[in-house]
This record gives C-alpha cells, sequence and structure tokens, in this order.
C-alpha cells in the first residue's frame, strides 16, 4: 500500500494537481484504480467528464463488494457510511478469505484492513506528493508495479481449481488485449462480465 499510495501521489503532482487536490482525491475517493484513472486522464488532456466517467467505471466493482459485503457486516446508520467507504478490493478479499473461520471473523479482517489500508493508503499519498519532484520520473522507480502486485496477491489465494487459474489467465490475457482498443477501464469490466458468465455456467 505505500509503494502503491507513493505512486498515486507523485503522479498526481507529476500531471498537474495541487497537493491538496491529490490528498482530497485520496480522503474521498479512496479507491486507487479509480484515482490513477483520474489523473490519467485529466493529465492527458481530457476533460472533467471523462476523467469522472472512467473512473466510475472502474468503480463499479466496489458497488458489487458492498452487495457482498452488506449481509455480512449487518451494519446501520452511521456505521454503514463508513463501511461504504472503506469497502475496497482488500477489505472484501480479507474479509472473504475469512469465511471458513465465520462471520465475526470476516467482519474483523474487513474493518482491521479496510481502516489500515485507508491510513496507509493516504499517509504514503501526501508523501508522494511531497517528493514528487525530488523523484524526478516515477516510472523509473518502477512504482506503478505495485498495482498489479497487490491485485495478484488479493487473488492468488482464491484460485484454488485449474478452472479458476484458466479463467484468471483468460480474462488476464482478454484484458491486455482490449487495453489499446477499448477505452480506459472497460477492459476491467468486461473480464467482470466474463467471469461471471462462467460462474453462472457452473
Amino acid at each position: 500500500m505505500g509503494a502503491y499510495g507513493t505512486a498515486f501521489g507523485a503522479a498526481a503532482v507529476a500531471n498537474g494537481f495541487s497537493l491538496l487536490q491529490t490528498c482530497l482525491l485520496s480522503l474521498l475517493t479512496f479507491s486507487g484504480a479509480s484515482q490513477f484513472a483520474v489523473i490519467g486522464v485529466l493529465g492527458a488532456g481530457g476533460g472533467a467528464l471523462s476523467g469522472i466517467a472512467t473512473a466510475s467505471l472502474l468503480g463499479i466493482r466496489n458497488g458489487v463488494y458492498g452487495v457482498i459485503m452488506a449481509p455480512r457486516l449487518k451494519v446501520k446508520g452511521f456505521k454503514r457510511i463508513v463501511a461504504a467507504q472503506i469497502t475496497i478490493d482488500e477489505s472484501t478479499a480479507v474479509a472473504l478469505g475469512q469465511e471458513v473461520r465465520g462471520e465475526k471473523a470476516m467482519r474483523q479482517g474487513f474493518w482491521l484492513t479496510g481502516f489500515g489500508v485507508f491510513l496507509f493508503w493516504n499517509l504514503f499519498t501526501l508523501a508522494g506528493a511531497l517528493s514528487a519532484q525530488a523523484m524526478g520520473d516515477i516510472r523509473a522507480w518502477g512504482l506503478d508495479s505495485a498495482v498489479p502486485a497487490a491485485f495478484l496477491g488479493l487473488v492468488w489465494p482464491r484460485l484454488k481449481t485449474n478452472r479458476d487459474r484458466v479463467l484468471a489467465v483468460g480474462c488476464m490475457i482478454f484484458a491486455l488485449a482490449m487495453t489499446p482498443i477499448l477505452p480506459a477501464g472497460l477492459p476491467i469490466i468486461a473480464t467482470a462480465f466474463i467471469a461471471v458468465a462462467v460462474g453462472l455456467r457452473k
């Protein structure tokens, strides 16, 4: 999360965002892929609506996570708003990984991971933004590799059968092939539909 957050903070400032804008984007949006999409689109000269649309496409998965987690968390009122803010890839993956240990363990995994990631994501966003000028070209540091590495770490333990592994590799190949063709965000969304279609055929 530290490398990932540092990469975002540095990239945001390099794309013309102020320190305040960069930090607010992490505090309020708190969805790494969507945040990178916003700064990527705006940094390339795209309009605000285009950036928001791309980020929203990538953020659809968080809504799906919310549907999955709501019956397990059983929260109401203000706590529900807090839970929605920290419903991300990591907190959902850790919670679901505790399923065999029961709902109490799932809830603990969700809250501890969600708050932990929120804290470190925002601290390192600030650090990356402050050090952006000293770092120079952030691509030379390889920090962009933190994004796929984080997702691989989340997905790998869930691939328990050969069918799961074939599906994951197939979706990866499809997303890579479609990235130069489809608008930003759509290749990932498309792979989600592929996974759902395969899941429904079980």
